[in-house]
């Protein structure tokens, strides 16, 4: 519960923060369409989190009702599956603009960039259609619990493999080794060709993907450790579920607020644009009025893209 309200305050800030400056103080580039939509999964995931510290609160009674029961999984699944999509899709974007220049010059948009990142929602939310469908609130001795109702055993077993399956497949190997092959090749070009090219965005970007696999990978090992107890009912794997669930499920939501620390410690012109708003607003407060104009003209100077 204090790790989730802390994740719930720094991600909603952070992310807030993070939208704020990328949607409304830059000027639009890919590069600011991927990190916005990254950070709006970001604050969505966060922002969904006191629902969570309530139900441990009220020693897993769920309060919402059947809807938010059904809605709040779904959502949680959708951004985890947005995220990892974007985390893909950057990596394929630098690969691309390494290895083809000129189209990139003539082709590589911001909006060709939008309409990528609603096709990425869009897959998210089918990926995670399932949580909808299979999950609801039951009643058991005065206590609602959300749970999985889809059947006999057999059938629950079967939906339960098909889902770690897919979610281990689609959400963590496959834009695994699709993110691994973009670097490598960039990588490998760079060497062969002796490029020379600014190591900021590619640190931000790697730094942002490490993060996530750190975070995500301990959710996928016990995740096929349950499924493999859920086949032997004689193995006592209770300190999985005591521990290792909620470690992994923990660490999912801590990298929801990561992300932010590592935009302004890696990137050096949302740092700047950072410190010179909350100038301004000083400025605003206790300079004249010829001192204000002045310093909304120098904000308006500062850089304009979240990663240089």
């Amino acid at each position: 519960m204090v790790v989730l309200s802390a994740v719930f305050l720094l991600g909603t800030v952070g992310n807030g923060l993070v939208i704020y400056f990328a949607a409304f103080r830059m000027k639009r580039t890919v590069t600011i369409v991927w990190y916005l939509n990254l950070a709006i999964a970001d604050f969505i995931c966060s922002s969904f989190l006191p629902l969570i510290v309530v139900e441990f609160a009220l020693d897993d009674h769920w309060p919402f009702g059947a809807f938010m029961c059904k809605l709040y999984p779904t959502i949680m699944d959708m951004n985890l599956y947005a995220s990892i999509f974007l985390l893909t899709v950057i990596s394929m974007d630098r690969c691309i603009s390494v290895l083809f220049p000129v189209w990139c010059r003539n082709h590589r948009t911001p909006k060709l960039a939008s309409f990528v990142a609603l096709g990425v929602w869009i897959l998210a939310f089918v990926f995670s259609l399932p949580y909808f469908t299979f999950i609801d609130a039951k009643e058991y001795n005065g206590t609602v619990i959300c749970i999985n109702s889809h059947g006999d055993d057999i059938n629950e077993k079967s939906r339960h493999t098909g889902d770690v399956m897919t979610t281990f497949i689609v959400g963590f190997a496959i834009p695994f080794i699709l993110i691994i092959s973009c670097y490598s090749i960039i990588l490998l070009r760079i060497r062969r060709n002796h490029m020379t090219t600014s190591s900021k965005p590619f640190k931000v970007a790697v730094a942002v993907i490490i993060s996530f696999f750190v975070c995500s990978f301990p959710r996928h090992v016990f995740s096929f450790v349950l499924l493999a107890a859920s086949y032997d009912p004689d193995r006592d794997l209770s300190y999985a579920e005591l521990f290792g669930i909620g470690l992994s499920s923990s660490l999912i939501y801590v990298n929801s607020c990561v992300n932010p620390f590592l935009y302004f410690f890696l990137g050096h012109d949302f740092k700047v644009k950072f410190w010179t708003s909350f100038q301004a607003i000083f400025e605003k407060v206790f300079t004249e009025e010829s001192g204000q104009l002045d310093s909304q003209s120098r904000t308006r100077s500062t850089s304009d893209s979240l990663i240089v």
